[in-house]
């Protein structure tokens, strides 16, 4: 792992959770990019795909960054596939700031799929 993207970030649960320092659940993983399932699942599937990279929120998003949220919703429509949910649907939720619920401030994508949601969400 290289030193400069994890560097200040030992509080991190989900850099933790990248230097499996945390068990979880991890059902993919490369150099950009590490999928697990949530420990506390809202739907039957519920995953969540966040970059190696530590990027706090959609807020600190830098245009150096376009290619880390390519590759991160490349890696959604992947497990979709995988998990056979592309038929029946899922849902993408990216919480940012503490009013919109984000509770782990590192950039993270749920992906929920396996039963009715609702709209408005929330």
């Amino acid at each position: 792992m290289e030193a400069s993207i994890r560097e200040g970030r030992e509080d991190c649960l989900f850099c933790r959770i990248i230097e499996k320092k945390i068990p979880s659940k991890i059902v993919y993983e490369d150099t950009r990019a590490i999928a697990f399932e949530d420990v506390n699942p809202q739907a039957p599937v519920h995953l969540l795909v966040i970059p190696v990279k530590h990027i706090a929120s959609l807020s600190a998003i830098q245009p150096k960054d376009d290619a880390i949220l390519t590759h991160l919703f490349s890696v959604v429509s992947r497990l979709a596939r995988e998990k056979g949910i592309v038929e029946r649907g899922y849902r993408t939720v990216i919480n940012s700031g503490r009013g919109a619920g984000q509770t782990v401030f590192h950039l993270h994508v749920h992906l929920l799929s396996g039963r009715p949601f609702q709209w408005p969400p929330g």
